[in-house]
Formats: C-alpha cells, structure tokens, sequence
C-alpha cells in the first residue's frame, strides 16, 4: 500500500509544481507560499478530525515534537524556496532541481539512520544526478 500512497504523491507533487507556476504570475512568491500554507493547514487538520485522531495529540512525546517542528520549519524553508525558484524560473528545470531532495534524502538516510546504502542505491542516485543535469542544461 505504501507505493500506491507513494505514487499518489508523486502525481499530486507534479499538480502542485503546474498549478502553483500558473498561480504564482504575479504574485509575491511568500505571499503565494502562506496562502497554500494555510490551504495545507486547514486539509491537515480536516482529515486529524473526519478520521477522530486529534486525541492522539496529548501522546506525542516530547522528543517527536522536537523533530516534527524541525520538520515543519525545513518544510517551510523549502516551499519559500520552491515558490521563489518557480516564480524566477521555469517549472520545467526547477522541478527537476527540486527532485535532487530525492538524492539527498538517500544520503542524509544513510549518514543519520543508518539505513542502507547499496550500489542500486548509489546507481540510482548518479541516475537521478546526471539525469537532472540533462533537463536543466
């Protein structure tokens, strides 16, 4: 189930970089960002409320709190850079750019979790690598 989800969300990151390029023309790229903030918000705490789960708030421990708001704020960092870029420049290169979180992540995984890291990791990752330099160049 978690690739259906998985690819769910590829699909609706691919919505959001086109319709977000036709909404930012002529809008403040921060500004842009709050407002889908706030869209974001108000889905997120729709859904913790239609599946009755907002009881579940007082269990967070304090170490998840720590690290889901570390989370929020790269989140945020990252949606004001991603509107910025898509404002600046074509959705045909910065979303590819954007994509290079794929590499990262991989890396950041490996070092931090200790996940593991095989040569159809490291293939993959130089895929992606030159794959991107193609599309943007």
């Amino acid at each position: 189930m978690w690739f259906v989800f998985a690819l769910l969300s590829a699909v609706f990151a691919a919505l959001t970089s086109i319709l977000a390029k036709v909404g930012i023309d002529g809008v403040n790229s921060n500004l842009a960002t709050a407002v889908r903030t706030v869209v974001v918000v108000i889905m997120a705490w729709g859904m913790v409320f239609l599946t009755h789960t907002q009881s579940g708030l007082s269990d967070i421990s304090r170490k998840s709190w720590v690290f889901l708001i570390l989370s929020g704020l790269a989140t945020g960092a990252s949606w004001l850079c991603y509107y910025r870029a898509l404002q600046l420049g074509d959705a045909s290169k910065v979303v590819p750019i954007d994509k290079l979180s794929v590499v990262i992540t991989l890396v950041l995984a490996f070092v931090f979790l200790h996940e593991q890291f095989t040569a159809k990791s490291l293939i993959g990752c130089i895929l992606i690598g030159v794959g991107t330099l193609v599309m943007v160049l």
